[in-house]
């Protein structure tokens, strides 16, 4: 590959608006679940799982099971992807990733014995 198809790939790359949207990770033994959102899921469920295979993840209940019962009892899933508007290039998703993360973990509720995630206080 020559150098310039190289930067232009490169180039593509940067430019390539990535998925964001609403991700979880589900225990499939006992459905507990920890939910999350990031502006580019690829990247966000790629790092979890490495953070969860390196025994560094910041959850310790989550990183507790995932070492108990090994990575083939959890599932990474995109829940819910935000399209940006056709027409605006400067599109900025953090409110409404906020709101969608809202829904996500209002409808799932996964807190203490049904999941992962902290509750934010106020809720």
């Amino acid at each position: 590959m020559c150098a310039m198809d190289r930067k232009a790939l490169i180039r593509q790359y940067k430019e390539t608006r990535r998925p964001v949207g609403v991700f979880r990770i589900r225990n499939k033994v006992d459905e507990r679940s920890f939910v999350a959102s990031s502006v580019d899921l690829p990247s966000a469920l790629n790092r979890h799982r490495s953070q969860l295979n390196g025994g560094v993840h910041a959850n310790r209940a989550l990183q507790d099971d995932w070492n108990r019962l090994g990575p083939d009892a959890f599932e990474f899933e995109q829940l819910d992807v935000l399209s940006p508007p056709r027409d605006q290039q400067d599109w900025n998703p953090a409110d409404e990733l906020r709101v969608l993360e809202r829904l996500w973990l209002e409808k799932l509720s996964p807190y203490g014995a049904r999941g992962y995630s902290v509750e934010a206080k106020g809720q």
